[in-house]
């Protein structure tokens, strides 16, 4: 159990979309992990045998939500072989044998243990070669080494050469069989369900093809029916209008990536009857093309179809975010980790991108990556705020990010669920970083 610490003297930047900033507060968590306490210094009690940590000058946030991530790969460029079509069944077999199985577990772990100490004390990861990540979870449950709260997804849910197969999908061309692989997964003890609804971006066979739709709403209305029978939510990978709606007709819990929205997806956002809360949400992706559509082809590696591509879908992508922001859907926040150009310490890109390309506030993308995904999740009552009552899941910062938020690039402390992790460091790729930096 950890031990139970006060932070005081710490200004609490709340995760509100208002920006609230609250000065001279003590932070009192203890032995379960669990906030005891919040409030001013000088007239909040801290219990005895306590341990008293002094972040005067220092700034409190709660700890950041990745909504969308994968962790088999650590975000260098992509191998064109790893998603080309003629070796994705060897890919895919490989990925799934013995030695496979124990290389990504490896890399799923460190690469979850880079997002914790960036300052993300829960993620989703949506799309795993096998159920990798799953195992990794359930390590960090038994408390065999820290790590944020992960919900798992095991393999996507595709059809046949859809979007992620059979890299990091299980296959179907039926309803039933769509059903049956969605019982596969949630017999390996998955926490979230990933449907790819329309085509990518990554894996696009001709220009033009990124969003077109895949599977048809009834393959998706069985899925959410089975995950919904056993209380997980589903996303939807979809990057076009078409995929979308039925999509959302078929009660996914969120769409990821998005695109311009039609009058009836609107409504189907604030209103979806399928859906396992009633109504659905918007976790938009920026950081997964915006590099490949904006950077030099010299630089990235990637061919003139993938270029095309990115640039269609993040044009769709932004009026997506637009008419959200439009028309009051929820918009939470996701990185795509592990793909190209998405690395897993770089998860304050996402909200930066989020203010300067998709037209949010400060306080609305901290929101974002807090409050709203702790709610899109199912988890506002567990995470997500500085509250008593809920996980210290925290992150100590040295400026203010609302100022800006490189103040996550190098935390003084990360917090997951009362376990301190004093002056986290991660492994940086400065190539990246630069170009990434021009954009």
């Amino acid at each position: 159990m950890p031990r139970p610490f006060a932070l005081t003297g710490a200004t609490i930047v709340d995760g509100d979309a208002e920006g609230t900033v609250l000065p001279g507060q003590t932070v009192v968590v203890g032995r379960a992990g669990l906030i005891e306490a919040v409030g001013p210094t000088v007239t909040t009690e801290v219990p005895p045998r306590y341990r008293h940590l002094d972040v005067t000058g220092r700034f409190v946030v709660p700890g950041l939500i990745n909504a969308h991530a994968h962790l088999f790969s650590d975000g260098l460029p992509l191998p064109r072989y790893l998603v080309a079509e003629r070796t994705s069944g060897l890919v895919a077999a490989v990925g799934r044998s013995p030695l496979g199985r124990m290389v990504f577990k490896k890399r799923a772990r460190a690469n979850v243990l880079t997002q914790l100490h960036s300052g993300v004390t829960t993620l989703r990861s949506l799309g795993d070669v096998a159920y990798e990540v799953v195992e990794v979870a359930a390590e960090i449950e038994s408390r065999r080494y820290p790590g944020p709260r992960v919900l798992a997804s095991g393999p996507l849910l595709a059809v046949t050469g859809g979007h992620g197969a059979p890299q990091i999908a299980l296959v179907s061309d039926s309803p039933w069989d769509a059903r049956r692989n969605t019982r596969i997964n949630l017999r390996h003890g998955v926490k979230a369900i990933k449907i790819a609804a329309t085509a990518g971006v990554t894996d696009a066979r001709s220009v033009g093809s990124a969003g077109r739709q895949e599977m048809t709403e009834e393959e998706m209305t069985a899925i959410c029916e089975e995950a919904h029978n056993a209380g997980i939510r589903v996303a939807a990978h979809a990057q076009g209008a078409a995929g979308i709606l039925a999509a959302l007709r078929a009660g996914v819990d969120t769409i990821e990536h998005g695109a311009g929205m039609t009058p009836e997806i609107i409504d189907l956002f604030h209103d979806n009857p399928r859906s396992l809360a009633g109504s659905s949400a918007l976790v938009p992706t920026l950081q997964a093309c915006l590099p490949l559509a904006r950077l030099d082809r010299r630089t990235t590696g990637i061919d003139r179809i993938v270029k095309a591509n990115a640039e269609m879908v993040l044009d769709e992508t932004l009026k997506g975010i637009q008419d959200a922001r439009d028309n009051g859907i929820a918009i939470g926040m996701g990185t795509d980790s592990a793909l190209t150009y998405v690395t897993h310490y770089n998860t304050w890109r996402e909200l930066d991108l989020l203010v300067r390309h998709g037209g949010l506030t400060r306080p609305q993308a901290l929101a974002a990556a807090t409050r709203t995904n702790a709610a899109i999740l199912g988890l506002d009552a567990v995470t997500g705020s500085v509250e008593v009552g809920k996980a210290a899941d925290l992150v100590v910062l040295d400026a203010n990010p609302l100022d800006g938020f490189r103040a996550f690039i190098d935390p003084v402390m990360v917090v997951a669920r009362g376990k301190i992790i004093d002056r986290p460091a991660v492994t940086r790729h400065p190539e990246l970083d630069v170009q990434l930096d021009m954009l």
